[in-house]
């Protein structure tokens, strides 16, 4: 998946942490890489992050920070950044979505909605 906005340029790729779950505790742990390309021509920098993660039973949980991963990336015109981080679900399905805060080297503040995506253990979708 890749969505544009504000030049801003997001990917997002997925995968399960089988090492990392237990199907016995209902715990699901899934990992995401997020790359962020700055396409445009004034430099901008990351200061947060909202998500909104939601399991295969509705249940949802709401994060807010500064930053992604204790970082809060500039980049430049043309730069990108890439991270991985991850979340646990108590079902082996469910989606995120949310949205970055971000600032121009002038000052000006907006957000970057990223697009709802899907967190599955291999299998569970056929």
């Amino acid at each position: 998946m890749a969505k544009m906005h504000q030049n801003i340029k997001i990917q997002v790729t997925t995968h399960y942490l089988e090492e990392q779950s237990d199907i016995n505790e209902e715990r699901f742990m899934f990992a995401y890489t997020i790359t962020i390309n700055n396409t445009g021509k004034i430099g901008v920098q990351l200061i947060g992050r909202h998500w909104i993660i939601t399991d295969a039973n509705n249940s949802v949980q709401e994060v807010r920070g500064i930053g992604v991963v204790g970082e809060q990336p500039r980049l430049a015109p043309g730069e990108g950044y890439e991270y991985t981080s991850g979340t646990p679900l108590s079902t082996p399905i469910g989606t995120m979505k949310g949205s970055y805060q971000m600032v121009t080297d002038d000052g000006t503040e907006f957000d970057v909605p990223i697009d709802e995506f899907l967190l599955s253990v291999p299998g569970a979708l056929h």
